[in-house]
This record gives C-alpha cells, structure tokens and sequence, in this order.
C-alpha cells in the first residue's frame, strides 16, 4: 500500500468542491489518513513548493495558495499517486480528460483546483510537511470488499 498527499486549493474550497472531490477518491476505494481544512502560511507553501522557486511564477502561485484555506488530504492505497493523478487530470485543464477533477471543474491552469504528489517520493516529502503529527491509522472493516 502506498500513501499520497492530496490538496483542495483555495479556489476548489471557495468553490464549494471539497466533498464532490473528496468522494471521488474515496468511492475509488482509498482509504482516508488525514484530512485538515487550513490557511497556509508563507513559509509552508515556499518549502511545498520549493522544486518550483526558480519559475517566474514562483510568487504570484505562493500568493495564490496562501489566499484562503486549502484542504490537506492524506490518501493510501494500492498504486495510490499514480491513480490519484489519473483522477486529477493534467495540470493544466484545457488538456484534462471530461471525468477527471480538473476536466470537469477547471478553466485555467493557474486556477487548476487541487494538487496530487507526482511519485512515492515526493507524496512521503509532502505527507511529512502537512501532516507532520503523523496519519491516522483507519483500516475499514470493508477492506476485503476493495482489494482482493
């Protein structure tokens, strides 16, 4: 089982799309580690974002994601990050499938809704900042219904 971190970015949380994209992962099956309804500090999106300090939009997206709560997620499961990226769509929406979260509810890549770690490493990297008190251990009884 593999864990990935998930984030609802401002404009999906002003949008009102926290439950119909958390349910979408957890009707997959996932099983729900963390979840956090957060303003982010400054500090906080710079480290998150720090493979990207050296874009011309390094500014304005830390601006962007410190502008209102965000809704931090921690999901596992079987081939949990490359699946949940599957879900997301591409980054940028105009080449987002009709189904995934950013095909069906986003415009402009710079207002795409939500992140999803993009490999094992960097959703371990993610997890231990946003979550650094650790996960929540939660084994559903209908486990065996999910995975074989």
């Amino acid at each position: 089982m593999e864990r990935t971190y998930i984030m609802i970015k401002p404009d999906g949380v002003q949008r009102n799309l926290i439950a119909p994209i958390l349910e979408r992962f957890l009707a997959k099956g996932y099983i729900l580690r963390g979840l956090k309804f957060l303003t982010v500090s400054k500090s906080l999106a710079e480290t998150h974002y720090a493979d990207l300090s050296s874009k011309p939009f390094f500014g304005a997206l830390v601006e962007y994601i410190t502008s209102g709560p965000v809704v931090a997620i921690a999901l596992e499961g079987k081939d949990v990050v490359a699946q949940g990226r599957k879900i997301i769509g591409a980054t940028n929406p105009a080449a987002s499938a009709p189904g995934t979260i950013r095909g069906d509810f986003c415009i402009e890549v710079g207002r795409n809704v939500i992140h999803g770690s993009d490999s094992v490493e960097s959703a371990e990297r993610e997890l231990g900042l946003w979550f650094p008190e650790g996960l929540v251990d939660n084994t559903p009884v209908l486990l065996s219904q999910i995975y074989e």
